[in-house]
């Protein structure tokens, strides 16, 4: 089925977009709370990558899951980025904004056939290292049933080579699912390469399958380390939360946050003081960013 002009115009301007600036890389947090030092790193990462090859770096909030967002963390993001010197290119970008775009990508996939309903739940899947495929051959219907919604399933070729299984792509609450509105983002942004950490490598597979649906190729994945301690460790859940409120309030200003993630990641000896110019300025000179594809 052909792609409706007003979707196609969508990923010309995002093809547009990269072709002019070559790299265009993004950070994307979630705001149900302060930025916690391991966010913090990632966005280091990121603006470091972008910036190093003379990119551009956006800033895109990812609101849609409106139940877990917290009142002023929008706001509350952009104050520490700035605060930290991590400076994002044009207007922030508020998924939720965009909601009317993702329904109508949503519309186009299931007119192509390419969606189906499911109404299985996670407890039926328990266990299931990929889903299974229980719905796909049935009519499980698009409407209320038990006052329960479908999800939403995206119908993945078997065999396929990047083992997704169906992906969901809106949720049985009626929400649109992560998944489909960051690929649709990706394209329509022209973000060329995806900065993140390790623990979202396994949501690849996933967002792969929804590519290669839309004819489309990804960009680029770059995933960087996880936050440890001195000694290696992975910080707890607990330490890792804390935000640059703590720093603060231990008299800590820019500089020795920027140093302290910046040693964390290898890229300066600790106790090192720097701003992100001055940090870029190590990188552009032969430091090499911690980084897997």
């Amino acid at each position: 089925m052909r792609c409706p002009d007003h979707l196609f115009l969508q990923l010309d301007q995002g093809r547009r977009l990269k072709e002019r600036s070559g790299y265009r890389g993004r950070f994307a947090p979630s705001p149900t709370g302060v930025l916690h030092f391991g966010n913090l790193q990632t966005a280091l990462l990121s603006w470091l990558q972008a910036r190093r090859f003379g990119g551009e770096w956006l800033l895109r909030i990812d609101d849609l899951d409106t139940p877990r967002n917290r009142p002023q963390s929008v706001l509350r993001i952009q104050s520490d980025l700035r605060w930290l010197g991590l400076h994002w290119d044009g207007q922030p970008i508020l998924q939720s904004s965009r909601r009317g775009i993702y329904s109508s990508w949503l519309s186009f996939l299931r007119r192509s056939g390419l969606l189906f309903a499911c109404r299985c739940s996670r407890r039926d899947l328990a266990g299931e290292p990929m889903y299974p495929g229980t719905c796909r051959a049935i009519d499980a219907g698009w409407g209320w049933q038990a006052q329960r919604l479908p999800s939403w399933r995206l119908r993945v070729p078997d065999h396929n080579p990047y083992g997704s299984g169906d992906v969901v792509v809106r949720r049985a609450d009626g929400f649109i699912a992560y998944q489909l509105a960051t690929v649709i983002d990706e394209l329509s942004f022209g973000i060329s390469d995806v900065v993140r950490g390790n623990d979202l490598r396994d949501a690849l597979p996933a967002q792969h399958s929804i590519y290669a649906a839309l004819g489309q190729s990804s960009p680029r994945f770059w995933h960087g380390p996880l936050l440890c301690d001195d000694d290696g460790l992975k910080l707890s859940k607990r330490e890792a939360r804390a935000g640059l409120d703590v720093a603060r309030s231990n008299g800590d200003d820019a500089a020795h946050v920027i140093g302290q993630l910046a040693a964390g990641l290898g890229l300066v000896p600790l106790g090192t003081r720097l701003s992100t110019k001055e940090l870029l300025c190590e990188v552009r000179d032969g430091s090499n960013l911690p980084l897997d594809s």
